[in-house]
């Protein structure tokens, strides 16, 4: 299983800059499908704060819009992996593409972060 957050403004869709998301929403993801483990309302304004609120959930894997260079950094050496998105994409949709990845053939980042986790 990994910690995913979703970085929307709308709870619906993948929709959100990482500096200006509204909500962080969590999920617990495994290749047996998904659940809802929390929505953080972001009122943290630095990218350092927002790093910390996502490593106080342990999320894993975050998927935005958009990331500046430097706030990546912060990202991925908070040992979180980010995931950017040109457009909107659905949450639902990016679930289901996730979890049937991780049941069926997951890419080596996320093998290693399982095996970080086990």
């Amino acid at each position: 299983m990994i910690k995913v957050a979703f970085l929307t403004n709308d709870l619906k869709n993948i929709d959100a800059h990482f500096g200006s998301a509204e909500y962080f929403a969590l999920y617990d993801v495994s290749g047996s499908g998904h659940t809802l483990f929390g929505v953080v309302n972001v009122d943290a304004q630095t990218s350092d704060s927002r790093v910390e609120l996502l490593q106080k959930e342990c999320v894993d894997i975050l998927y935005c819009t958009d990331i500046g260079a430097a706030a990546a950094a912060k990202v991925v050496n908070g040992k979180i992996f980010p995931i950017k998105y040109k457009d909107s994409v659905s949450i639902e949709l990016e679930l289901e593409k996730l979890s049937n990845m991780l049941l069926t053939n997951p890419p080596p980042f996320i093998k290693k972060i399982e095996e970080e986790r086990a």
